[in-house]
């Protein structure tokens, strides 16, 4: 249950009172501001609070964006503010003092306007966060007099607010498919799912069911099969869209939620993978191989993507050349689309997958996965590479720190690092990037070159981890240091991928498969942390995982001493120990009162 006060008397006609309550708002009337300040007093700690001018006029949904949104403490819009309990006290503070003065200012002068206008005028001038939703069309006012209100109303009545709810259910910046080939009816699913008392959550989960569906029939290997996985995993990809504009058509945001939407995506992406590999196989066709390198590929383009926009993400300027040139373009309408499309974002891959899957083999599906996500890594990384060489921005001590966070640097790294004794401290800043790349290379190459067993991956992971060592040696703060995290993640990924390859024995592939599946889970869990303020994973967690370099070095050994069959299990067996650790810790903490409502609204993935 909320509750909202009205201040100052009820206008004739209105239907304020109406609204309110249509929004889950039990009301309550009190004259000014000292009334009103008793009444907050007497709700309970645990219930939202709004106060809002009885004289408002303006669109329910207004009111909504400004009264209902879970993920603000502290909510206003023109004539009403609202508090959650973390922000009740600084809202019952503005309140009290707008009761003691009297309504008036500090001179004496009697204040004008509204008391909700007036509360967040306090709030403002206390340092308190409140935010203030976008409006556009939709009209939130206070008339002054009959003429403004009618003038209001008129307004009100020129604007139809369902077809403004539903345009902002589709998320701002979206891909081609999406916009054009999902979104347009997929914003009346999310309304048909609102209006029957359907969640997000249950979306997002009947979409993980359908592309699970997906992959069972990709595995049978049949051209029904196949055509039957293509149809679900669009249909999982629709369902998908829906939750998220169902959760902004509705303004049900959660953290549960949060974490469900950050992490399905890349688990039905994923199985869908398996599922073809599984279904090749039965045909007679080996491609595990391909399906692990498509997973790396991915898993690596988006810690490109997360490693960048962390290092800038409270930079104060940037006069890069690139940037203004990218801004230039986006001025143009068809250039937005040719740009968004070729970085191969989830819906136009999605699609070439299903399409592929339905009409082609595995083998070719992976292929063109391949190819096209090699393309858009190398176009999307390219340009940020020149961005980063010609800005002139400063990198802050949170975009180092969230880079070192996403390193994932365990405990030999530590080890080799604490004290700040370290030959790094010596050496130029740019020598993070190069370490990491070439420490990366050597043991990519070692597990790809030398063959299955022997000392010599082994002695390369010992190399790498010295340089992932000097990489983070010191804050990450070069400009081509948010590339670090992304190397980290290709030499471990890569080294896992080159040597179940060598091994050549039935099962080394599928369980490298799986093991490269929960690293990726923690790295990504650990993204969304980060996204929503709440740190990185617990210090434990890295240090029970080994962080990157122990978990290559831990593979690297095991290749040297075991024979192929026994570093199958050795890999299924850490698989499960990495899986079991990240899943319950995550787990843990999402559905936690604290975790952070992470609700991605950037670049498609």
């Amino acid at each position: 249950m909320s509750t909202a006060i009205l201040t100052g008397q009820p206008v004739p006609g209105s239907s304020l009172e109406g609204d309110l309550r249509s929004l889950g708002f039990d009301v309550r009337i009190a004259s000014g501001a000292a009334e009103a300040g008793t009444l907050l007093a007497s709700v309970p700690a645990g219930q939202r609070v709004a106060v809002v001018d009885a004289r408002f006029v303006g669109h329910a949904h207004a009111l909504r964006l400004g009264l209902t949104d879970p993920r603000f403490p502290l909510s206003a819009i023109p004539g009403a503010v609202t508090a959650q309990p973390a922000g009740r006290e600084a809202l019952t503070r503005a309140v009290a003092r707008e009761g003691s003065s009297g309504g008036s200012a500090a001179g004496g002068t009697a204040l004008a306007g509204s008391l909700a206008d007036r509360v967040v005028t306090v709030l403002d001038g206390d340092g308190a966060e409140v935010h203030r939703p976008e409006l556009g069309s939709l009209v939130a006012t206070v008339p002054g007099d009959p003429q403004v209100r009618n003038e209001a109303r008129q307004a009100v009545a020129a604007v139809d607010d369902e077809a403004v709810r539903l345009k902002s259910a589709v998320k701002a910046r979206d891909g081609f498919f999406t916009t054009y080939c999902v979104s347009p009816y997929s914003r009346y699913l999310a309304r048909w799912c609102a209006r029957r008392g359907l969640t997000p959550n249950q979306v997002t989960t009947a979409s993980l069911l359908t592309a699970l569906i997906a992959a069972a029939c990709a595995a049978t290997g049949t051209r029904g099969g196949f055509v039957a996985a293509g149809v679900l995993l669009i249909a999982s990809f629709v369902l998908d869209c829906t939750d998220g504009q169902l959760a902004r058509y509705s303004l049900q945001y959660s953290t549960l939620g949060a974490w469900l939407d950050a992490t399905f995506d890349r688990a039905k992406e994923y199985a869908y993978y398996a599922g073809l590999a599984l279904g090749a196989a039965r045909g007679g066709d080996d491609v595990w191989a391909l399906a692990l390198g498509a997973m790396v590929l991915q898993t690596c383009r988006h810690v490109v993507d997360f490693s960048f926009n962390e290092a800038n993400h409270d930079a104060t300027a940037n006069t890069s050349p690139t940037a203004a040139l990218s801004d230039k373009l986006d001025s143009v309408g068809w250039t937005v689309w040719v740009r968004r499309m070729i970085v191969l974002p989830i819906g136009e891959r999605w699609a070439m997958i299903a399409v592929l899957t339905a009409l082609t083999t595995p083998r070719i599906t992976f292929y063109a996965l391949l190819a096209g996500c090699a393309f858009a890594a190398t176009y999307t990384t390219a340009g940020r590479v020149l961005r980063s060489l010609t800005r002139r921005a400063k990198r802050t001590d949170r975009a180092a720190q969230a880079l070192a966070d996403l390193a994932d640097s365990g405990p030999l790294v530590e080890a080799l690092t604490r004290g700040g004794k370290s030959p790094a401290g010596r050496l130029p800043g740019s020598v993070a990037p190069a370490a990491a790349l070439l420490g990366g290379a050597a043991v990519v190459a070692a597990a790809a070159l030398t063959g299955f067993g022997g000392p010599w991956t082994a002695v390369a992971a010992c190399v790498y981890v010295l340089a992932s060592a000097l990489a983070v040696a010191r804050p990450l703060k070069g400009a081509l240091d948010w590339l670090v995290p992304p190397f980290f993640r290709a030499a471990e990924y890569g080294t896992v991928l080159a040597l179940a390859a060598d091994a050549d024995v039935n099962g080394a592939l599928p369980a490298a498969y799986g093991l490269v599946a929960a690293v990726a889970y923690h790295h990504y869990d650990t993204v969304y942390r980060i996204r929503g303020n709440a740190g990185a994973s617990p210090r434990w967690l890295v240090r029970a995982l080994g962080g990157h370099e122990g978990r290559t070095l831990a593979v690297a050994v095991l290749a040297a001493v075991l024979t192929a069959s026994q570093f199958t299990v050795a890999l299924t067996a850490l698989a499960v120990a990495v899986a079991l650790l990240v899943l319950v810790e995550s787990i843990r903490f999402w559905v936690s009162a604290g975790a952070p409502a992470v609700h991605d609204e950037g670049e498609p993935a």
